[in-house]
């Protein structure tokens, strides 16, 4: 028997949906259920040929798990070494390799010294930094984020120079990416799942939260399969099995916005019933094939195309 694992927190609708959906497909030889976690010893494999990770990007116990199971056999979507690796903004700087079109970004160091540092730290860096060359590359007005982590966290539009500094002044710690306004005519959010699947979604990210998904964009098939080509580039580079990435379009020219979404929004509150539907099913198609494909004690995750290329000797965009 091989197992299918779901790795969750607080979210219900989703995982329960999709532990139902593969076990009411009856596949010889597949069960899939909640992850159960008494003990986790090095070396020793977690007894699953799957897990569907939702929650480890909160949890670093769970994301040692991960890897471990993973060392064991384990085919984890997403692969969690590479998960620990990636951040948004080298998201972007791999963007402008792939000849994906993004907005003109920069990362700025955190307003606050880290713990544990001192200015003496920072011996490598100008101070003040050049400002002026910055502000002029990105113009006014534009997004200031955090250059890793998900959510709508900590997002700033800055109006201006002065604008900016007070903003800033309130993030601490935190490493910012300060990024161009696309000021867009269309916004979509795409699930992309295997690196083949994709399910492009009408988005509205100015409406309040429960509304982002109550958009009326009709894009034709030209701009679909634009968009769709663009999605499976940015994932297929990436090497995320599970992925949501955001398009702006403006002038006809989709922007990725934010594609570093290993474990995104799929309650059926969210994202309504439709998207809900397509959701669980391709999921539950697609880990069942994986659970298939595994081979025990072998690497059995799914590594992209930056890391497969690199490790080559060069990286060569077709």
């Amino acid at each position: 028997m091989k197992k299918i694992g779901i790795l969750f927190g607080r979210e219900r609708s989703f995982p329960d949906a999709f532990i139902e959906r593969v076990n009411d497909k009856n596949i010889n030889g597949i069960k899939a259920e909640a992850v159960h976690i008494d003990k986790v010893i090095q070396g020793e494999s977690s007894g699953y040929a799957v897990i569907i990770d939702r929650i480890s990007q909160d949890i670093p116990f769970y994301r040692a798990y991960l890897k471990n199971a993973a060392l064991c056999g384990t085919a984890v979507i997403n692969n969690p070494f590479w998960w620990s690796a990636d951040e948004k903004f080298f998201n972007n700087c791999l963007a402008t390799k792939i000849d994906v079109p993004v907005p003109k970004t920069v990362i700025i160091p955190s307003s606050k010294l880290p713990a544990e540092t001192t200015d003496q730290s920072f011996s490598n860096l100008a101070y003040p930094i050049d400002w002026e060359t910055i502000f002029n590359y990105i113009g006014f007005p534009a997004y200031m984020k955090p250059h890793a982590g998900g959510g709508w966290k900590n997002v700033y539009k800055v109006n201006n120079v002065d604008d900016f500094f007070t903003k800033h002044g309130e993030t601490g710690e935190l490493v910012m990416m300060l990024q161009e306004e696309i000021i867009f005519d269309e916004y979509y959010r795409c699930y992309c799942i295997g690196g083949n699947d994709v399910h492009i979604m009408p988005y509205e990210p100015r409406n309040p939260h429960h509304l982002r998904y109550v958009a009326d964009f009709k894009p034709d098939q030209k701009r679909l399969d634009l968009m769709t080509g663009i999605v499976l580039r940015i994932c297929n580079y990436l090497g995320y099995d599970f992925n949501t990435v955001e398009l702006a379009l403006r002038d006809g020219i989709p922007y990725a916005i934010d594609f570093c979404n290993p474990a995104p929004d799929a309650e059926l509150t969210s994202v309504g019933r439709e998207n809900f539907d397509w959701v669980v099913e391709t999921s539950a198609n697609f880990a069942i094939a994986k659970a298939q494909s595994v081979e025990e004690g072998k690497n059995n995750l799914t590594w992209g195309e930056y890391v497969t290329r690199m490790i080559k000797g060069k990286f060569i965009v077709d």
